[in-house]
């Protein structure tokens, strides 16, 4: 965030004050939306047909802001120490892991997860580019410095972690 690479994930829309008062008065479930869309599988079949080549849109409504950060922090936090620990785990499987392979092992991590997160979201939902380019710079710096960090401290003189067998 401080370094500025999600900025354009997120548009402004001149009409927001207009758009947010329709939404909160008629708007009653959170979720998301996608507009047009019609309440029953055929109506969508049928209005798919009709909307090729026109505007559409979706919107993510939640009935209120939360600004505190601590508690996706600390979430995001352990979601992203297990996954180093898991990584260890399967860098440790076969023989005693190589700083290059771990290196290129954790690259090809951050690949996987851009690719199987938002760039499928880009795919199928087609969010723009200008929303996931910032996610895949995080996979490949945040992934890379893991490799780098895990290379040098599954291989430092004396250590056994990376020589157990479980």
């Amino acid at each position: 965030m401080a370094l500025g690479i999600h900025d354009s994930g997120m548009k402004y829309h001149p009409a927001q004050k207009e758009i947010m008062n329709l939404l909160t008065s008629t708007t009653t479930e959170e979720g998301m939306y996608m507009m047009p869309s019609a309440p029953t599988k055929k109506e969508q079949r049928d209005m798919m047909d009709e909307m090729k080549g026109k505007p559409w849109a979706s919107v993510i409504y939640r009935k209120s802001f939360n600004t505190d950060m601590v508690m996706p922090m600390i979430r995001g936090f352990l979601v992203d120490f297990f996954l180093v620990i898991a990584f260890i785990y399967i860098l440790t499987r076969g023989a005693t892991p190589i700083p290059r392979r771990v290196f290129s092992a954790s690259v090809a991590l951050g690949l996987a997860y851009f690719l199987w997160g938002p760039y499928t979201g880009h795919i199928w939902f087609e969010l723009p580019w200008s929303m996931i380019k910032g996610d895949l710079i995080d996979s490949i710096a945040a992934w890379s410095i893991c490799g780098i960090w895990l290379g040098w401290w599954l291989n430092r003189p004396g250590n056994t972690t990376a020589h157990v067998s479980i």
